[in-house]
């Protein structure tokens, strides 16, 4: 590849900074775009068809559940069957099986990283491949979930029968205290945080990639944060991410 082209030029300028280990990547919905799954904000997003304030909101799901569960069973329960992971999961892998990631954090709901083999993933923002009751503590995954809506919906608990919900934070709702600490913590451990595929507009999330000593982003649109970064990649993060596990390979 041509050391000369600007992507390059960043990536090694990126790889300068992670050669001692402790890099934080911090995941938006920009790298599972590129896996099918439409993000929420932007152009084409799914805010633009679905009005948030019905469907995704706390309020709305304690005023009437059904418009979620109608939502996720029209949009995200067909999204989920079928997507994987794409080359920029699988890099974020091989980043942390070759030993320089020391935490992966995403604002993602979609459990993509896990699908590539990422361990130790910190949800900011939970997982729609989880669901829990809203009175007990039974929880479910996506197979058993599928088939409690084949005979209840909005679907309820199989112990009480309250209505289950999805393990994602809400809008309105804070998000787990104990995932938002420990995403500062790593973030505060990691020499430089790389913030790959996110808008970098929603806070508290957006926060985490700043605690780190220095942070660097991999984006296809610019981000408010662009110009306090070591240094910024347009590119897919499917074709900048892969490129980066070479770069890092060469320096062992």
């Amino acid at each position: 590849m041509d050391k000369g082209n600007p992507m390059e030029d960043a990536l090694r300028k990126i790889a300068e900074h992670c050669v001692e280990g402790g890099v934080l990547i911090f995941t938006g919905a920009g790298i599972s775009a590129e896996s099918g799954i439409p993000t929420f904000r932007g152009r084409g997003g799914l805010w633009e068809k679905y009005d948030p304030e019905k469907v995704a909101t706390a309020d709305a799901f304690r005023r009437d559940p059904s418009l979620y569960w109608r939502f996720f069973l029209d949009v995200r329960l067909p999204i989920l069957k079928k997507v994987k992971p794409n080359p920029a999961h699988y890099a974020v892998t091989q980043l942390q099986k070759d030993g320089w990631v020391s935490a992966v954090v995403t604002q993602n709901i979609d459990g993509l990283h896990q699908a590539a083999g990422t361990e130790g993933v910190l949800e900011l923002h939970g997982s729609t491949r989880r669901f829990l009751c809203t009175r007990c503590d039974f929880r479910c995954g996506l197979e058993e979930i599928d088939k409690i809506l084949l005979e209840s919906f909005p679907p309820v608990c199989e112990r009480c029968g309250a209505v289950l919900r999805p393990d994602v934070v809400l809008f309105g709702e804070a998000l787990p205290a104990g995932v938002l600490e420990a995403a500062f913590e790593a973030a505060q451990r990691s020499r430089i945080a790389l913030s790959v595929g996110s808008s970098l507009v929603v806070y508290p999330a957006a926060f985490v990639p700043q605690h780190a000593q220095s942070f660097a982003i991999i984006n296809l649109e610019p981000t408010p944060l662009d110009g306090a970064a070591v240094a910024v990649v347009r590119q897919k993060a499917s074709v900048a991410l892969p490129r980066l596990v070479e770069i890092l390979k060469e320096r062992r």
